[in-house]
């Protein structure tokens, strides 16, 4: 991925957000908390996904810096949020406070220690509240987890948990390409292809504070997500077999 060439800091948070007026300013708030905890070098950047509320303006107002990204996608908003990062490690989360930002050491200090160039959360390790995920989904997460591991070697179980991270370097091997939510699968491919090491640790789902309409669509988004997998595994095993 590239990146741009900036002054370089401890810790890049970054949030993609699409209308999470509501919770948007809590999440940074609680980002922030850790990082002044931590003493750390950091940023947050709100990658604003065409927004139509006043998410934006709320971001600014709680002193992130506010990426506009107009064309539809959360891996598009990722993109573009962590093209714009300066820090040595890059932590990325929903801004819906599904996740605690004010405790962020399980992914910090293993990439910042250089023990992996990639943490994925894992929420069936670390828990997920009442009410947090339709009753269907877990079942779904654990399917394509399971076709993820078989089709790209990786000791993943939670494919697309909503918080991750990755040192600076690991961003600037992997080539991510995906517009939509197959963006969490490409995410790992992509670390498995070029050879990154990744880890998991648990991540609790918290339950929206807010009642919002989940921008996830159950079975159109696994679709996507299964086909993107078995399409990169043809790839893959074409590529092996080109002499």
């Amino acid at each position: 991925m590239k990146m741009r060439r900036k002054e370089i800091l401890d810790l890049s948070v970054v949030m993609p957000c699409l209308d999470e007026e509501n919770t948007v300013g809590i999440c940074i708030d609680e980002a922030r908390g850790y990082i002044e905890r931590k003493g750390l070098k950091a940023e947050i950047i709100v990658a604003d996904n065409g927004s139509t509320d006043k998410s934006a303006y709320i971001a600014q107002s709680h002193g992130a810096v506010v990426v506009h990204v107009p064309n539809k996608g959360y891996g598009r908003a990722l993109r573009a949020g962590i093209s714009c990062t300066r820090g040595k490690v890059i932590v990325f989360a929903d801004c819906d406070t599904t996740y605690d930002l004010s405790s962020l050491d399980r992914f910090y200090d293993p990439l910042s220690q250089g023990k992996c160039d990639v943490m994925i959360g894992d929420r069936f390790a670390g828990g997920i509240e009442d009410g947090a995920m339709p009753a269907v989904h877990p079942a779904g997460i654990k399917f394509l987890s399971a076709l993820g591991r078989a089709a790209f070697g990786v000791k993943v179980y939670d494919f697309h948990c909503g918080i991750r991270g990755l040192t600076r370097s690991a961003a600037e091997k992997m080539q991510l390409r995906s517009p939509g939510m197959e963006f969490a699968t490409e995410f790992i491919a992509e670390a498995a292809e070029k050879h990154l090491r990744i880890e998991q640790c648990p991540a609790v789902l918290r339950k929206c504070r807010y009642n919002r309409t989940s921008k996830l669509h159950t079975f159109r988004d696994g679709l996507r997500h299964m086909l993107y997998i078995i399409s990169r595994f043809v790839k893959s095993m074409r590529k092996k077999q080109t002499p």
